[in-house]
């Protein structure tokens, strides 16, 4: 289990490369009670959270595994993470991606240096891939989500949240894979336990939540999944490491449909500070339609996880 020096650690090993993203208020209706502050982490140099996570796995290699080379497997937002960080550290990069991943996303990981490997569009296969290569060439695998240093990296939006808003009651956080999440709760609990953390992800991708159900790790067919707009939460099933994490801090995970993804993401794109792709959108969108699944809680912050939309999509989601 990850513990709070962990994040502590990541926290100043991350300093300087990912950015402390402030939080902004979001403007409710006004017969809301409830406030809503935004974590912007479309901000970072990639434009997600990723960067976090990935840039403290990579520094925390020994130079004998740098020297091999890293791999890691995703849809998107994490391979641009990689590939930043090891950029920066100077280490090869190769990014296992599905071919449905956006283009934006697969033309912004290879701009930053990384081999973009192809596969099909199930989160299994492009991490059998990843594994088969790291077997064959010697390369590093650097997980997106079930891995206890991408879990501190990530967590070090938790502590930025409490340091810029002590007072918060409530944490919405989208989950795919759950390394957000997973790092996200750590710190959050060991740091002031009254605080909920709830999960929220599309109705059409729930294994995160059904896995909270059911008490054990639940799968769901890439048939199934691959329906859902929000590309960046596509994962077939949460990791191991996260499922402990999630199952030992997570208060709830709530799911959204696609209509009400869109129109938070249609709601954000309102401010150039908070536009957000639809895996993004959704701890906005758990906020604005579940309140009745919620803790009666005022003061509250969702993370936008990123903002890599294609222009296309945005376009259109906005009547363009």
């Amino acid at each position: 289990m990850v513990i709070l020096s962990d994040i502590r650690s990541a926290q100043n090993r991350i300093s300087g490369v990912s950015i402390h993203t402030p939080l902004f208020e979001f403007k409710l209706r006004a017969q809301d009670p409830r406030r809503l502050f935004l974590k912007p982490e479309n901000q970072q140099p990639i434009g997600a959270f990723k960067v976090r996570g990935a840039y403290n796995k990579i520094a925390s290699l020994s130079e004998a595994d740098r020297k091999r080379g890293v791999i890691t497997y995703s849809s998107g937002n994490h391979g641009q993470g990689v590939a930043y960080a090891a950029r920066a550290l100077e280490v090869r990069a190769v990014i296992v991606m599905p071919g449905n991943a956006p283009t934006t996303k697969r033309e912004a990981t290879a701009a930053l240096g990384a081999k973009i490997v192809l596969v099909g569009p199930g989160s299994a296969e492009r991490q059998l891939k990843a594994e088969e290569l790291a077997e064959r060439y010697g390369y590093v695998i650097v997980p997106p989500y079930n891995d206890e240093q991408i879990i501190a990296g990530q967590g070090t939006i938790g502590l930025e949240i409490l340091e810029d808003l002590p007072d918060v009651e409530m944490i919405l956080v989208p989950v795919g894979g759950g390394g957000m999440i997973s790092g996200v709760a750590t710190a959050i609990k060991l740091s002031k336990p009254s605080v909920k953390v709830i999960g929220v992800e599309p109705e059409l991708a729930a294994d995160a939540q059904a896995s909270l159900r059911a008490g054990k790790i639940v799968q769901f067919p890439a048939s199934e999944v691959t329906r859902t707009m929000a590309d960046g939460l596509r994962t077939q099933s949460i990791g191991p490491i996260n499922f402990e994490h999630i199952h030992r801090y997570v208060d709830d995970i709530v799911t959204v449909t696609e209509d009400e993804i869109r129109e938070a993401v249609r709601l954000l794109a309102s401010n150039p500070l908070t536009v957000a792709e639809p895996s993004g959108a959704v701890a906005v969108a758990g906020f604005l339609f579940r309140r009745d699944q919620l803790p009666k809680t005022k003061l509250n912050v969702a993370i936008i996880s990123g903002g890599n939309i294609d222009p296309e999509m945005l376009k259109e989601f906005l009547g363009l």
